[in-house]
């Protein structure tokens, strides 16, 4: 017997029992449905974490207060709290005077503030304070108009650069440049929109105000912490750009040669390893959890298949009288387990699809569902098939003819 033969076979046993097929099958559809949602989530995570926070720029780092090792525990951060000084801005004066690998320093600060248009207030704006560069380091994309210049970083001009959500929340029937907004009662004139960035876990990335970061110390105040963002001259000099920023920073905090730093570089390597560390755990131990469900589906399917044996063992008795060999039995019964997960699978798969499909549409949550993911829930399926069909089939292909014939 061949293979199309013993999978027509197979097929027609499982339309048989079409009520009794499907019920096996539930164990094999809530568990690849399970382990697949749960991989798609993890996946849509990390691949906008890859998109949206760890791409900080070409060839780009950031100098920082804080380092990610030091939010590891409440410990840690409560001790770098204490030790770690603010970033200032004769730490940007510093690095920007480090000549060779280091190409372009620039740095930002936040604030939250209230803004204000002719009555219209929004509340709990992103303040930030920018140098004139940052638009080259960080790749910001301007929509409109233009941002801002150097001569108005050093002058201290009141101009600003607004997010997409500010202007059309402020300007809905007009264009909001040269317009005039106020930031805590200090008129600002617009001078560029950016492009829209959308949100993170439905928080907007849009509303935010940006202004020159030496106006911005004027009228918030200069005890601030700032977050500094640097470029290598090339790819090839960037571990040494991270090594010199370092050496700049150390000096300057009078560090020993034995001494943890006392401050943060942040690259994309760095929110990457700390992405795997966090969700790798959590794949892991997930799919663990919901592989539960497939291992049930395996038991359920050989048991289905050891009484599918049973019943027809008549059947066997007469095939085998027929002239029909062990291996033609273990492929007929084999076919039959492998065909019932695999359709399983598909199912839970398609199931899996559907919902990953309405939590991006109707949740902030990001899902992404790789082909890889697809392909290994439906080579495992398969596989729990083979496995679980192997011992009835054995078992099917050792019966004896003439006992077999005798059954009822």
């Amino acid at each position: 017997m061949n293979l199309i033969e013993a999978n027509k076979l197979a097929f027609d046993a499982i339309w048989a029992n079409k009520l009794r097929s499907f019920l096996t099958l539930l164990g094999i559809i809530f568990g690849v449905a399970t382990v697949i949602v749960v991989v798609s989530l993890i996946e849509g995570f990390n691949k906008y974490i890859d998109e949206k926070i760890a791409d900080i720029g070409t060839n780009a780092f950031r100098i920082q207060r804080f380092s990610i090792d030091d939010f590891s525990s409440v410990k840690s951060y409560e001790d770098a709290l204490k030790h770690n000084k603010r970033i200032e801005m004769g730490d940007l004066e510093a690095l920007r005077e480090r000549e060779g690998v280091i190409n372009q320093v620039g740095a930002k600060v936040y604030a939250q503030s209230e803004v204000k248009h002719n009555g219209t207030s929004l509340y709990e704006v992103t303040i930030t304070g920018v140098t004139s560069n940052l638009i080259d380091i960080d790749r910001i994309d301007v929509g409109q108009g233009r941002y801002f210049t150097k001569s108005e970083e050093e002058h201290s001009r009141f101009v600003c650069f607004i997010g997409a959500d500010i202007a059309s929340k402020l300007f809905p029937n007009s264009t909001a440049l040269e317009q005039t907004i106020k930031l805590d009662g200090r008129p600002f004139r617009i001078i560029g929109i950016a492009k829209t960035l959308g949100s993170v876990f439905g928080q907007s990335r849009d509303k935010f105000v940006s202004i020159p970061l030496t106006t911005f110390l004027n009228v918030y105040g200069s005890r601030r912490s700032l977050l500094i963002s640097i470029t290598s001259t090339s790819q090839e000099t960037y571990q040494t750009a991270i090594d010199e920023a370092r050496i700049v920073m150390r000096a300057r905090r009078k560090l020993s040669p034995g001494e943890k730093d006392n401050f943060g570089v942040l690259t994309p390597s760095a929110v990457n390893n700390l992405r795997e560390k966090i969700f790798g755990t959590i794949q892991v131990v997930s799919i663990g959890v919901t592989s539960i469900a497939l291992i049930v589906g395996a038991i359920v399917i050989m048991n289905i298949m050891l009484v599918s044996v049973t019943e027809r063992t008549r059947e066997i008795g007469i095939r085998k009288s027929l002239g029909a060999k062990r291996w033609d039995i273990m492929k007929q019964f084999l076919a039959e387990s492998t065909i019932l997960a695999l359709f399983g699978g598909g199912i839970g798969v398609f199931i899996a699809y559907l919902l990953s499909v309405l939590v991006s549409v109707l949740t902030p949550i990001p899902t992404s569902l790789p082909l890889f993911a697809i392909f290994t829930a439906l080579t495992v399926s398969g596989g729990i098939g083979i496995i679980s069909g192997a011992y009835p089939a054995w078992r099917a292909s050792r019966l004896d003819p003439i006992v077999a014939l005798r059954a009822e």
